[in-house]
């Protein structure tokens, strides 16, 4: 069984800023407290697989500058295979994270190095595309790649994540074209042309595009669960009762999770509910990469 695992995608320097209130237009907010950590959708998904004991490789771009260095670094740090990571004249990727008091965040996204991976970056990582079962992906890096990507993968016989984040305008023949497809409500909400706000309202979105695409589709909907459809039928995944001191990387956490639990051949809901226990415990510790679980942080004999 081909149990690799292939992302490909972004890395972003995250700097987090915790604040009392969401600032008014013209104000000049005082920090809280800052901090900064390893981030971006594509290494964040990339180092939860890895650090549940998957063999990962990343392929993607961080700058030749003190942050690519870190990024790197708490890359292998966490047993993700960076040796598919390019450094170039770009500076690296950015996030800017502003959390609230309650654990939930708004963030801004530098691109940087992000947009410089090109399909000879995607060509380079040649047999493992032949050795992986799941290729995952996102959209912080240009869209062209995401197709690239996308048909490469099928062509080697790799099942095909989308992390359709953040949400952009994409065909439907390259949404079809992927196994299983990750949205947040808001993001659900852009590809409905309407607002998801209700368990309701998700479960009926996410039953439409699994049957219309052929595949299946996950929408997460932060302390409510997540709703989970492969075109026959849906399960609501209620999420864990946990302290949430805050909530970047949660998504991600999700994600990484899922892959491993497929990967050990869960099917699609128990993988699901094996995901949100990741997610919960991300979301109880400070930080992206640092917070993801191991398998003995679950307290999981799998």
């Amino acid at each position: 069984m081909r149990k690799k695992v292939i992302v490909v995608g972004s890395l972003n320097y995250d700097i987090f800023t915790k604040i009392p209130h969401r600032p008014e237009l013209g104000e000049n907010l005082p920090v809280d407290e800052v901090s900064f950590s390893a981030g971006g959708k594509g290494a964040n998904q990339a180092v939860q697989a890895a650090k549940l004991g998957m063999e990962t490789y990343m392929a993607g771009c961080v700058g030749s500058d003190a942050m690519g260095d870190m990024l790197l670094a708490s890359a292998e740090k966490f047993g993700l295979h960076t040796e598919y990571i390019r450094r170039t004249e770009e500076p690296t990727g950015m996030g800017l994270v502003s959390v609230l008091p309650d654990g939930s965040v708004y963030a801004n996204i530098i691109r940087g190095a992000n947009f410089a991976i090109t399909r000879e970056d995607v060509d380079r990582l040649g047999s493992l595309w032949d050795e992986a079962g799941y290729v995952m992906i996102q959209m912080e890096i240009p869209m062209d790649i995401n197709r690239y990507v996308i048909d490469k993968a099928k062509a080697h016989g790799c099942k095909v994540v989308l992390n359709a984040a953040p949400a952009e305008k994409f065909e439907n023949e390259y949404m079809k074209k992927c196994d299983i497809l990750v949205v947040n409500e808001v993001e659900a909400g852009f590809y409905a042309n309407e607002v998801i706000d209700s368990l309701e309202k998700a479960c009926r979105l996410a039953d439409k595009k699994a049957a219309d695409m052929g595949n299946s589709w996950i929408i997460t909907m932060g302390k409510q669960g997540a709703v989970v459809s492969n075109g026959q039928k849906h399960e609501v995944i209620p999420s864990e009762k946990v302290n949430a001191i805050e909530t970047t990387g949660a998504g991600d956490s999700f994600i990484g999770g899922m892959i491993y639990a497929l990967n050990h051949e869960m099917d699609l809901f128990d993988a699901c509910r094996f995901a949100t226990k990741c997610s919960a415990v991300t979301v109880s510790r400070v930080g992206a990469q640092d917070s993801m679980p191991t398998l003995k942080d679950l307290n999981t004999k799998q």
